[in-house]
């Protein structure tokens, strides 16, 4: 057999085992739907809050992220968050001190993730994919509190702003807070899409609010839900 000819055959070896695997990995994709859904629908009406992995419990951003989870179970709202370290144990930090309900839908990273101690030990979920997470954060919670973050945070925000957009889910609240953080963002939103481009409509720009205090976010959210029923998004 001939140089070519072993190669040609081990390529397609090589092929029937990709294809195989993506087959067997559906059952584990399925698995990791069904735990989520079983166990977050029992959790009742959450917030999410997104942000960095790396930020520090020094910095204020953190001290805001842990005030923000303690306000919110003391408005009757449980917190959900990445699971992590740096804002997302913020959060957990602070719904863990209000006595309220502390989710963490973990991902495996190779780098920076780990779980953090103040999720409730009955609602730490572990994923291996991100869309399925994603799914998770959107349809058991009742709006994104989403703080400074990298490209993960910027990924979960466009994402939801996209789905409410497109009408693929109902419309829930999107706060940024920090606007020393977001408003480069947002103004480049408005000059380049908007106006330069017209890549979106003026109405989508109310799909989001810009904050930076827990007293504006905690009035922005019950006041959307003195409007509208406090439920999941199912």
């Amino acid at each position: 057999m001939t140089d070519k000819k072993i190669r040609e055959k081990l390529k397609r070896k090589t092929w029937n085992e990709i294809k195989t695997n993506d087959s067997w990995a559906i059952f584990k994709i399925m698995s990791e739907f069904v735990e989520g859904y079983e166990r977050l629908s029992k959790v009742g009406p959450c917030v999410s809050i997104f942000g960095s992995a790396r930020t520090k419990p020094e910095e204020k951003y953190y001290k805001l992220a842990e005030e923000i989870g303690f306000e919110l179970t003391q408005n009757g709202y449980g917190v959900i968050t990445g699971g992590g370290p740096g804002i997302m144990e913020a959060g957990n930090k602070g719904a863990y001190r209000g006595k309220g309900i502390s989710v963490g839908l973990n991902i495996e990273l190779p780098f920076e993730q780990h779980d953090n101690p103040y999720i409730d030990r009955d609602k730490s979920l572990d994923f291996d994919y991100f869309f399925v997470r994603k799914v998770m954060f959107v349809k058991y919670s009742q709006g994104f509190i989403v703080m400074p973050g990298g490209f993960g945070t910027l990924d979960e925000l466009f994402e939801a702003i996209t789905l409410i957009q497109t009408k693929k889910i109902g419309k829930f609240p999107i706060i940024l807070v920090g606007s020393e953080f977001w408003s480069g963002i947002f103004d480049w939103i408005k000059s380049t899409l908007l106006k330069q481009f017209k890549t979106i409509s003026k109405e989508d720009l109310d799909l989001m609010i810009i904050v930076d205090s827990k007293k504006e976010v905690i009035a922005f959210l019950n006041n959307f839900y003195s409007k509208y029923n406090l439920q999941p998004n199912f």
